[in-house]
């Protein structure tokens, strides 16, 4: 029975032609297994993961294996990515059992979702005895079985348990982590560790921030040859924009090809804040070719941004990117293809596989002579061009609620920062800003329309359709922080009312009463295990997340309770981030913001007459500033009330702890406020 062919997931679309009798995620499931008197095989991965189409094509589309899933099991098929919780709680059993997890993932469970065998990916023979292993213990060991699913739920309750010891998130705490991921960097290859290697951003925030507000040289250094090295390696799109999830090896040469929103939105903050702060030609054009990227590649009608690029095309990974010599002559004639091949270090040998290679940039095309720059982006074009021709990858094209925030965000701030760092003279710098600002409005509009439902957010949605999972913490997080964003992009009052509604939502429901948060709301579906993870992992955690909309939304309105709870959800955090700073990056950010205030800055003023004390603003604002601009008394603007004009002339008002300064009208003496 086709039951997946109408869900909101492409990842379960995908698998609705299989000879298994797939069942969605759901109570009539567990229902059925019931029923029979069989275990559950749960099957959770995503649409764009390359080993999950394999084993989808090894396993999941062979008849004889269709056979036994259905004779022995009810098969349940989730996409991680529509429900991240009930992800949660299998990795961590997977994690118990295994020592490592990831995707796809193979769970056997008991009719009310008790896990007793956990793995990822098995190749078919090895999934067949499993299956024919796992129905004999069943049938003949039932007992065994129990014990042992009992036991894994008692390791997933330690390992998700809240509490514990909290200490605040200090300067010195901050400093620590900082020389940690110092201890921790590759010095050669830059990044963090060895191979696979992924790209560190949320550590790359926490450094900026760290390197203003205490001026150490290290932490700069740091992101600077980390971006630098992304930037030139294969791990970037040098055509078209946009980075992969990872690289399969410690110098970025050579990625795993899927390419995440939520990596390009977080990327797109730390090449724009890298180039707020040093001016590098490299990371603005980074930054501005992202904002392409996420327009050409992963918007969606009627709004809002697609999760994911898929890492195969028709079935072979990389087919799309990969290069030979051969190719690059026939595409751009012998001496530009030549040019390219040494280039972007396409060799005979090749870097990647069956001789092709993965395009590098192996010289700074950024300060080259004009010429050169010119040549570069004559065979760039000429190249992607040619590269259209070829079958393209796939696109998951749910909306996320939270990988959307963390779009939105970053596309606000660079459309703010764009119009600060030298104003950009160049037709392209001036059209990415513009655009930077129209797809942050649209996608918010998109949230706030769509995925807001009777005040609650919902996690996707698809084709303008909602889906029905809940949102979790990381949801509200990420959105509410998108709103304040907005909010001080646009000067409307709408942005932080709605911000306020899913702050409020998550302090009601997710809380656990000792300063930290579930993932999932009290009132959401109950599992074997409510998770509670705090370390940020490819996305914020929930908890970070919240941490950094609230200390935002009580800057921007200086509501001291909202202050006082990211304060004590950052608490919880601190001894993680005084062991693993790698895994508390977006904490860490925010507790920077906290230190330095964070700064609140409103530009008293009508229209462009804002424009010199606004560019002063974004260019010079201190961590976690935030930044508002309007005419004075502005509805549904708290940072604009009771702030007149000075002598009738644009005003900067700046406070910080609720202290602030005098107003000035100049953008030197704005400059000289914020240093």
């Amino acid at each position: 029975m086709n039951r997946l062919a109408d869900a909101t997931s492409p990842y379960l679309q995908q698998h609705a032609d299989n000879p298994v009798d797939w069942w969605p995620w759901c109570a009539e499931a567990f229902s059925e297994a019931r029923r029979r008197d069989v275990p559950v095989l749960i099957s959770i991965g995503y649409a764009a993961c390359h080993w999950c189409h394999v084993m989808a094509h090894e396993s999941f589309e062979n008849e004889a294996v269709g056979q036994l899933m259905n004779d022995d099991f009810v098969s349940i098929k989730v996409d991680r990515e529509e429900r991240p919780d009930v992800d949660a709680v299998y990795m961590t059993a997977t994690q118990a059992m295994t020592g490592q997890g990831g995707w796809p993932m193979t769970v056997f469970a008991t009719p009310d979702g008790t896990p007793f065998f956990c793995g990822t990916y098995f190749p078919r023979a090895n999934f067949v005895r499993l299956l024919q292993s796992v129905a004999a213990a069943w049938r003949d060991q039932r007992e065994a079985v129990l014990r042992q699913g009992a036991a894994v739920v008692e390791a997933i309750g330690g390992a998700q348990a809240v509490g514990g010891p909290t200490a605040p998130l200090s300067a010195e705490l901050l400093d620590g982590a900082a020389v940690q991921l110092g201890k921790e960097y590759d010095s050669v290859n830059a990044g963090f560790g060895g191979a696979p290697k992924f790209p560190p951003h949320m550590n790359l925030l926490f450094l900026l921030r760290h390197h203003q507000r205490t001026g150490e040289q290290h932490s700069l250094e740091m992101v600077r040859h980390t971006c630098e090295a992304m930037a030139r390696g294969g791990i970037y799109d040098q055509l078209a924009g946009g980075f992969a999830r990872y690289s399969v090896d410690a110098t970025w040469t050579v990625p795993h090809f899927e390419k995440m929103l939520y990596d390009n939105a977080l990327l797109l903050r730390v090449y724009t804040q890298l180039w707020r702060l040093t001016g590098d030609a490299l990371a603005g054009r980074v930054a501005r070719e992202t904002v392409f990227f996420l327009r050409d590649s992963l918007a969606v009608a009627p709004g809002g941004f697609a999760s994911a690029l898929d890492a195969d095309t028709e079935g072979v990974e990389g087919a799309t990117y990969a290069w030979t010599p051969e190719q690059l002559v026939e595409a751009l004639g012998a001496d530009d293809g030549r040019w390219a091949a040494d280039l972007y270090e396409v060799t005979s040998g090749g870097t990647f596989e069956h001789g092709t290679s993965v395009l590098r940039l192996a010289r700074d095309i950024d300060d080259a002579a004009p010429e050169i720059v010119a040549r570069w982006a004559r065979v760039r074009a000429a190249l992607r061009e040619a590269r259209s021709r070829r079958a393209q990858p796939a696109r998951d094209d749910k909306v996320v609620s939270s990988w959307n925030g963390l779009a939105i965000t970053a596309l606000a701030e660079f459309a703010q920062v764009a119009s600060a760092v030298d104003e950009p003279a160049d037709a392209e710098g001036r059209q990415a800003a513009g655009l930077a600002r129209e797809l942050a409005v649209g996608a918010g509009r998109y949230l706030a329309d769509v995925h807001l439902v009777d005040g609650r957010l919902r996690r996707v949605s698809r084709d303008g359709v909602v889906g029905e999972p809940a949102g979790v913490l990381e949801d509200y997080g990420c959105v509410a922080e998108a709103f304040c964003a907005l909010h001080q992009l646009t000067g409307e009052g709408r942005w932080l009312e709605l911000a306020r509604q899913l702050l409020d939502a998550a302090l009601a429901h997710f809380g656990t009463g000792a300063g930290g948060f579930y993932d999932t709301a009290d009132d959401a579906e109950q599992l074997v295990a409510r998770p509670a993870d705090p370390t940020d992992n490819a996305t914020p955690s929930g908890l970070s997340a919240l941490a950094a909309a609230l200390t935002t939304y009580s800057a921007l309105t200086a509501e001291p309770r909202y202050r006082e709870a990211a304060e004590a959800a950052l608490a919880t955090i601190a001894p993680i981030a005084a062991r693993h700073a790698r895994f508390t990056g977006y904490s860490a950010t925010a507790g920077e913001a906290l230190l330095s205030g964070p700064y609140e800055i409103a530009v008293v003023a009508d229209g462009a007459a804002a424009d010199p004390l606004l560019r002063a603003a974004h260019r010079h604002a201190p961590p976690g500033a935030v930044v508002v601009a309007g005419a004075p008394d502005q509805p549904g603007v708290p940072l604009l009330r009771d702030r007149p004009l000075l002598e009738g002339r644009p005003t900067a008002y700046v406070c910080r702890g609720f202290v602030c300064d005098r107003p000035v009208t100049t953008a030197a003496d704005l400059v000289a406020q914020l240093g």
